[in-house]
């Protein structure tokens, strides 16, 4: 069988999140989409709020992944402990409240796994190591098929992740830097790869936010609250083919919308 997982790069700001609520159901049909991962970390700008988190799950998300973020709106902790379909970085203290992966219904009795994970280089270096967490989790999780959220800055770390969990993750694919890279690739086990899917937000933007802002930033000028830009919206995404027979990715085709 072969199914189509969408995973949609990170909503940023109210105006990314309406764009969202308008195109994704359409992009589902349309792309005859089996399962839908969002990565929702920014719909506040930093952090989401539960009624913002809610929305894209109404929009037709099935999971939705954080990252850094996570914490920016603090009162996401019920929802984090309340609901299966919101996920934290699994590489978070265990302290804190939530999950950091889960196991869902996909088509046909298929079980789907969706694994969030966090980088360590250039970003927070107190979160648990993503390698060993991840083999930790991989060695739990019972599923036909395993998606993995690394949300990291480095590129270098996401690549060594995608190449760690070759053959044992169906897809694993980047959040956090905003930029699509275009290196969407099946790797030689048949894992699916690419190091970032971009975002979804006001595309005149610097990452999402007003450019003279982030200009004024490396200008060395006084510190300025961010502010999301104005104007379009794009969503950057990628579309992965499972074979869940042969239990390896087929295609990975980016979107830009």
């Amino acid at each position: 069988m072969i199914i189509n997982i969408l995973a949609v790069g990170d909503v940023v700001s109210e105006a990314g999140l309406e764009y969202l609520e308008r195109r994704l159901r359409q992009i589902r049909r349309e792309e005859k989409i089996d399962f839908t991962v969002v990565n929702g970390e920014n719909a506040s700008g930093i952090g989401v709020t539960e009624e913002q988190a809610q929305r894209m799950l109404d929009a037709g998300a099935d999971v939705i992944t954080l990252g850094n973020h996570t914490w920016g709106k603090i009162r996401i902790t019920d929802m984090l402990d309340s609901s299966p379909y919101l996920l934290r970085p699994a590489n978070f203290s265990k302290r804190v409240p939530g999950r950091g992966w889960g196991v869902y219904d996909g088509p046909q009795g298929l079980r789907i796994g969706v694994v969030n994970l966090i980088g360590r280089v250039s970003m927070d270096p107190t979160p648990d190591n993503p390698f060993t967490v991840a083999d930790e989790v991989f060695r739990k999780i019972e599923a036909d098929v395993i998606l993995v959220d690394f949300h990291a800055e480095a590129t270098s770390e996401k690549l060594a992740m995608g190449w760690y969990l070759d053959g044992r993750a169906s897809a694993v694919w980047g959040t956090h830097t905003h930029v699509p890279t275009a290196d969407g690739q099946v790797l030689p086990k048949g894992t699916g790869y690419i190091t970032d899917l971009g975002m979804t937000g006001p595309a005149r933007s610097i990452l999402g936010i007003r450019p003279e802002l982030s200009i004024n930033k490396f200008l060395g000028g006084l510190p300025r609250r961010y502010e999301a830009a104005e104007g379009p919206c794009k969503l950057e995404a990628a579309v992965f083919a499972v074979d869940t027979k042969q239990k390896r990715c087929l295609s990975v085709r980016q979107m830009l919308l």
